[in-house]
């Protein structure tokens, strides 16, 4: 199992094959989304506040290194669906490693991992999906929002004066990418850096949605998750997520 997750702009959309059940990827729209291109995700309501480190009793960097350890090998399981019963049996197999004392043989039990990601990825990628529905019918019925028949919910914020691109074009953005409960996964603009891609490298939503902007414009796209990351998702983004995108088209450039 790949433990160490990089996470990169969401929008570039994966182009490789899907992840093994022990894989991470990245969280990008392209299609691996403009990570350096485009968008990322995690479900709760409202960002996290940054914790205090201090407070927690994590003193020395080697501490905080080691937090943030457990907090990426706990990213790198949200495609196990672990409830806390399960949880607790995981933080018991290391322990166990760590003593040298594991309750079962790796060799016996390893070869099960990839079969029980498979089946509790789809499990909450399904979750997901239902739990969207009702997003995107009232996205829909927005006032100026337009359903394209891909599924793509396409909403002008600001109209532009310029061209509009074509998906062979490179494009220059600012976005910002959040779940339907507002938790941002990726920002050009936290990063104080517009992004560069070209508009055929990019996931569906961002293809077909961004053809519709005009240079100089802002739009709303709301993409179901078989225009963006379908049932795999990304380190940052739930299998199965509708991701909600706003896009600034800055230039297309030559």
């Amino acid at each position: 199992m790949r433990a160490f997750l990089l996470f990169l702009p969401v929008i570039l959309v994966a182009q490789t094959t899907p992840p093994r059940s022990g894989a991470a990827n990245s969280s990008a729209p392209p299609k691996s989304a403009p990570a350096a291109s485009a968008p990322k995700a995690a479900p709760t309501k409202a960002a996290p506040a940054k914790p205090a480190a201090a407070a927690s009793g994590l003193n020395t960097d080697d501490e905080k290194a080691i937090y943030a350890l457990g907090l990426t090998v706990y990213r790198s399981l949200t495609q196990f669906d672990l409830s806390p019963a399960e949880l607790e049996v995981f933080k018991r197999a290391l322990t166990d490693a760590h003593a040298n004392k594991p309750a079962i043989d790796i060799n016996e039990w390893g070869p099960k991992i990839d079969p029980l990601a498979r089946s509790r990825g789809a499990r909450a990628a399904e979750r997901e999906k239902t739990a969207s529905a009702a997003y995107l019918t009232k996205a829909a019925a927005e006032p100026g929002a337009v359903k394209t028949p891909s599924g793509l919910i396409y909403r002008e914020l600001t109209a532009g004066t310029g061209a509009s691109p074509k998906a062979t074009d490179k494009v220059k953005v600012h976005y910002r990418g959040t779940l339907t409960n507002g938790t941002e996964f990726d920002s050009s603009y936290s990063r104080n850096m517009p992004a560069e891609f070209p508009l055929n490298g990019v996931i569906k939503c961002w293809t077909e949605g961004v053809q519709h902007m005009k240079v100089g414009g802002k739009s709303e796209l709301v993409c179901p998750s078989d225009l963006a990351y379908g049932d795999q998702g990304r380190p940052s983004i739930p299998g199965g997520a509708t991701l909600v995108f706003q896009v600034e088209l800055l230039d297309i450039l030559k």
